[in-house]
């Protein structure tokens, strides 16, 4: 099995938010990968604070600033693994402020600023795609299995009440040169579980496994989706999730191409892979899947290799948070540091940036 290896240091759902009054190889986990600390848009804390070595990274994807006086960071969570932090709640987090009067920060208090934790799926969208291979031996031999396996991880990552920025496609493969639509991208769990038990024994007209143009296709419609679910100031991710039962025996294309394809794709797509059985070759599926691999020895592991997977893919989407909280800077304080920090158990970790408090007055909605 390969975990999530260590990256440089830090969509759909993320399902928990500030908001205020109603208001592996190197695998790379941010959205926003830039400077060496892995930040994003934010900048490592003064060292006023003495917040001590951080266990956890707080990457900063997004600020804004609401008149008459919100802030609202998006940013994700990981640990310095890259292995995403998902569940953190409003207590966990200490909220610092800094004006040009201050020698150092201030603490801001969580209940006087209003801040809290809520879903805030208008700014960000998770987009999954469950790519099957359907090939004779899996048809022949592990059909029920794999369709029981398929639901499973389509009932972990789908939300329980339907949200229209968690969307899910299914794809299927064979040895045609094509990758076959079960399902099309979907909020619908319901629609999903359906396809998946409308899959048969005859489904496939050709025995083959066309599994490196599968890796091409697929990456290309997620690169296309990702594209699609960043506009209108959209902040985004996606998963690939491919399972096969072997090795690619059509040839249409090479190992070099599809390997390729998965190293050059967007850092917001996430790649996993799921092999099963003697026949596959692991080294390929690991690099397939770079951000987490899982081997099943036999048709009575997949369920429980699919769970794996799912929580893997859930994990990453939620621990994408909005901090939002009313300031009590005001008009003509100019630009204010702000800084962030999260205790999590033993774990901290924190991240600093600005906001120009000018034309802020008192109240926030």
């Amino acid at each position: 099995m390969k975990n999530y290896l260590k990256v440089t240091s830090l969509f759909l759902v993320f399902t928990i938010l500030f908001s205020c009054g109603n208001a592996d190889d190197d695998v790379n986990f941010q959205l926003n990968p830039i400077g060496d600390e892995g930040l994003g848009k934010g900048t490592v804390v003064d060292d006023c604070l003495d917040l001590g070595e951080s266990d956890l990274v707080l990457s900063i994807q997004e600020q804004f600033s609401t008149l008459p006086g919100k802030i609202s960071i998006l940013f994700k969570v990981s640990d310095t693994e890259g292995a995403p932090v998902s569940g953190l709640s409003a207590d966990k987090f200490t909220i610092y402020e800094q004006g040009r009067n201050d020698d150092c920060f201030n603490t801001i208090s969580p209940s006087e600023s209003n801040a809290r934790i809520s879903p805030n799926s208008q700014i960000f969208s998770n987009n999954t795609l469950l790519v099957l291979d359907l090939s004779n031996s899996v048809l022949s031999s592990s059909l029920d299995e794999l369709k029981t396996a398929s639901v499973s991880f389509v009932n972990n990552v789908m939300p329980a009440v339907t949200n229209e920025s968690v969307k899910m496609a299914i794809y299927w493969f064979d040895g045609e040169d094509e990758l076959h639509l079960l399902n099309d991208l979907t909020a619908s769990k319901n629609d999903l579980i359906t396809a998946i038990d409308g899959i048969n024994e005859d489904i496939s007209n050709d025995p083959s496994t066309d599994l490196y143009g599968a890796v091409i296709k697929s990456t290309d419609i997620a690169s296309q989706l990702l594209a699609t679910s960043t506009q209108d100031d959209k902040i985004g991710a996606a998963s690939v999730v491919i399972f096969t039962d072997g090795t690619d025996q059509a040839s249409r294309y090479t190992e070099t191409a599809a390997l390729e394809k998965v190293e050059n794709a967007d850092p917001n797509i996430s790649f996993f892979s799921i092999g099963l059985g003697s026949e596959i070759d692991a080294d390929v599926l690991a690099s397939i899947g770079k951000t987490y691999t899982v081997f099943a020895g036999n048709k009575e592991e997949l369920e429980t290799n699919f769970n794996e997977i799912s929580e893997r893919v859930s994990q990453r989407a939620n621990s994408f948070y909005l901090f939002e909280y009313c300031t009590p800077k005001r008009d003509g304080s100019g630009v204010n540091n702000l800084a962030i920090q999260v205790v999590d158990g033993s774990d901290q970790g924190s991240v600093q940036t600005q906001f120009d408090a000018t034309g802020f007055t008192g109240g926030c909605e």
